[in-house]
């Protein structure tokens, strides 16, 4: 890569913070295994229950009911099964209800047979159908075992933000389990577990600035916890087996403590965000941005402009140096349309644009996205760029 670059794909991937690079660095230096019981694994312990305390922090938690993994796909995988304890007790879970809109890692369905996974569908915003959720857990034959229910927070291609609360208080009624997938959301708008918003959080370190290969399990209780996805040793209270990665760890706390003081405070990215959707329809007056008449993150805009293939015109930016996604990084090299817009009931449509961004994101970097805009229209339209 030559030239000046933007960086508009922050749901895909944040860049990494300095401070969690720090943060990595200096666990670098901390050679001991953390379960030893020497003077340096209690230095390399001191180093994960620190990062625990951050990332609990972040939603409200108790850093006792961290449990760290490989990243949310391994954490999705571990709270999406029908087998569960309570003690020394077996808890069933009957059947899995995810939205159709829902991220592939819980879509589908973790470790449940997939006859026993019900997608609830979604609006034209893309929100959940309280009603067809209600109805489907007034249906379900407890008798097989409880309801667990997992929806994303915040979908990572539209940005829709989910009346989280009152699923909670939906799934709460049924006497079900609620886990939910905060991975977009951490470090974006703020959250408490405390406050009525699930039974399991799902997050991801780098989707808030620190490291790949890490992300977490915040329950609000361990009192019942997934049967472990990975056996073996008894590292995270036995919830997790395999020697903690100690640098990715450390640099998830830092990331965590840095977005922690960040997510009531995203009024300057919600502008950059606006900004971006006035210059679209004003170049494209015709454009679709998806998900608008629901509440939205402050970062997240998903768009398609009629004529224009998504992955055509997402190389086409590439080419002048601005870093966009065609719906989710997941799904990458798949052609035809997102479910995500299927699921919102665009089933037609050929594909949408997505530009996310952050903090961290400048002036410079939305200029250059309005000047690649421009020139790709101008050659939509048959118009010298």
């Amino acid at each position: 890569m030559t030239g000046p670059r933007a960086y508009l794909d922050w749901n895909a991937s944040a860049p990494l913070l300095p401070e969690a690079r720090a943060a990595m660095l200096a666990a670098l230096d901390v050679d001991a295994n953390p379960s030893s019981v020497h003077a340096e694994g209690r230095a390399a312990r001191k180093v994960i229950e620190h990062a625990r305390r951050d990332v609990a922090a972040l939603v409200g938690g108790a850093p006792e009911h961290v449990v760290f993994t490989s990243g949310a796909t391994e954490a999705a995988s571990t709270l999406l099964t029908p087998d569960w304890r309570m003690g020394r007790g077996a808890v069933r879970m009957g059947r899995l209800f995810v939205s159709a809109a829902d991220h592939p890692c819980l879509l589908n369905g973790g470790r449940f047979p997939k006859d026993r996974v019900t997608a609830i569908g979604v609006d034209r915003d893309g929100v959940i159908d309280l009603a067809g959720l209600t109805a489907a857990l007034d249906a379900h034959d407890r008798e097989t075992g409880l309801p667990l229910v997992a929806i994303h927070f915040a979908n990572n291609e539209s940005g829709v933000v989910q009346p989280v609360a009152e699923i909670a208080a939906t799934v709460k009624a049924a006497g079900g389990v609620l886990v939910v997938d905060a991975v977009q959301a951490g470090g974006r708008i703020p959250i408490d577990i405390s406050a009525g918003c699930g039974d399991y959080l799902i997050l991801s370190s780098h989707k808030i600035g620190g490291p790949k290969g890490a992300g977490a399990i915040v329950a609000l209780s361990d009192l019942m916890m997934p049967s472990p996805l990975v056996t073996g040793g008894g590292q995270e209270k036995g919830h997790r087996a395999g020697t903690e990665n100690l640098a990715a760890i450390a640099g998830f706390g830092a990331a965590a403590r840095v977005a922690a003081g960040a997510a009531g405070a995203m009024a300057p990215v919600a502008a950059m965000r606006d900004r971006v959707e006035a210059l679209l329809l004003s170049f494209a007056p015709d454009a679709e941005i998806f998900g608008r008449g629901a509440r939205r993150l402050p970062n997240t805009t998903f768009f398609a402009i009629p004529g224009l293939k998504a992955e055509t015109a997402q190389i086409a930016f590439d080419l002048a140096g601005v870093a966009l996604s065609a719906g989710s990084a997941c799904s990458s090299g798949k052609v035809g349309p997102s479910h995500v817009l299927k699921a919102m009931g665009f089933g037609e449509a050929a594909g949408a644009l997505r530009v996310s961004i952050g903090a961290g994101t400048t002036e410079d970097e939305i200029g250059m996205f309005e000047t690649a805009l421009a020139a790709i229209l101008a050659r939509r339209s048959g118009k010298a760029a």
